[in-house]
């Protein structure tokens, strides 16, 4: 089990970053990896309190989402002797900071500056060129720095999203009981509890978050963390990510492009607590009160799209049991399932 030595959330913590680094005693030469928007975004004021408290820093703007890319940065990371690795920005620099700081076997800090998934805090990254649709297993971040202020700033869509990676705890958990309960696989109870907090806090605060403001950052910013160490102390992504995940990585292959991750996860989310017999109906309210798209259209998504994806998603992962290794969905049963839900119309 793996966690992070340290979290901290709040207004215009950046400035603050050096002294909190500082007291890990992580070494000097510190590799930052970002976007050239975030960069022009923090790269000042993170530089500056890097360089207030004794740090060396080299800044490398990165490139698409790849395996190659990853390669990049590792052996940078090798070339520079960097102590460690910090990722700043959203998924994509978190992710390659993540794999590469795994690679180069040194630790790496998450400052995310936006909240549109999990991966803020989780031991899994997702990058393309891998043999899998899927998140791989990598390195936890030994610190997390989230500066509510800067992600406030984000476009709401991506906080919008993160709701809806939020949310599809709620199914992700029932399908790792079940697979408990079919097979035997390893099912804890502590680590599915704390994946399930985060989605009921998003659900029951959900016309709080739909204005979104100060108050409403906060409490997905911490949910998000407080998701992705469910699944450092699950030691898997199981109490994150189950059926309703298959169905976004299906979709990534079906209609790549279609809606945000955590779009997607949210329509799937709807789709499978209804095959799981749960309140698909709360569900899908809570979502739009959110603001997150409960229709295909939503994310420009055809219904035969979400259907073949559907039918798809079984395939992503044999190894790991869900609700769709017990409903075996085929095209009709498929079709009847997202026309019960109003995903399809």
């Amino acid at each position: 089990m793996e966690l992070p030595r340290r979290v901290v959330a709040g207004d215009g913590i950046t400035e603050q970053i050096g002294e909190l680094l500082g007291e890990l005693e992580l070494g000097n030469e510190s590799l930052i990896i970002s976007g050239p928007n975030v960069r022009e975004l923090v790269g000042r004021d993170l530089s500056n309190s890097l360089h207030k408290n004794g740090f060396k820093t080299r800044w490398e703007l990165v490139g698409p989402s790849t395996f190659q890319e990853v390669e990049r940065i590792s052996e940078i990371a090798r070339t520079y002797k960097a102590d460690f690795l910090i990722g700043v920005g959203g998924g994509r620099s978190i992710d390659i900071a993540k794999l590469a700081s795994f690679n180069s076997k040194i630790p790496f800090v998450s400052i995310p500056t936006s909240a549109s998934h999990d991966g803020i805090s989780s031991p899994f990254a997702s990058v393309k060129g891998l043999d899998r649709p899927y998140s791989v297993v990598a390195k936890p971040p030994i610190a997390i720095v989230a500066d509510t202020e800067i992600i406030g700033k984000a476009p709401p869509k991506l906080m919008i999203s993160g709701c809806g990676d939020l949310i599809a705890k709620i199914t992700a958990v029932k399908d790792w009981e079940l697979s408990h309960v079919k097979t035997g696989e390893y099912y804890g109870r502590y680590s599915a509890s704390l994946a399930l907090l985060s989605a009921h806090l998003v659900l029951e605060d959900a016309s709080i978050i739909s204005p979104l403001n100060n108050e409403s950052v906060r409490v997905v910013v911490e949910a998000l963390i407080s998701s992705g160490v469910a699944a450092g102390i699950a030691g898997s992504s199981r109490p994150c990510s189950g059926s309703e995940h298959l169905f976004s990585h299906a979709m990534d292959i079906v209609a790549p492009g279609r809606g945000l991750h955590g779009e997607r996860c949210g329509i799937g989310t709807i789709m499978m607590s209804k095959l799981q017999g749960s309140d698909s109906e709360s569900i899908r309210r809570s979502l739009e009160t959110i603001g997150l798209p409960t229709k295909a259209s939503g994310i420009n998504a055809t219904n035969d799209e979400i259907i073949k994806a559907l039918v798809l998603a079984r395939e992503i992962r044999k190894e790991r049991y869900t609700i769709l290794d017990e409903v075996r969905l085929t095209e009709a049963s498929a079709r009847k399932l997202a026309l019960g839900t109003g995903v399809i119309d």
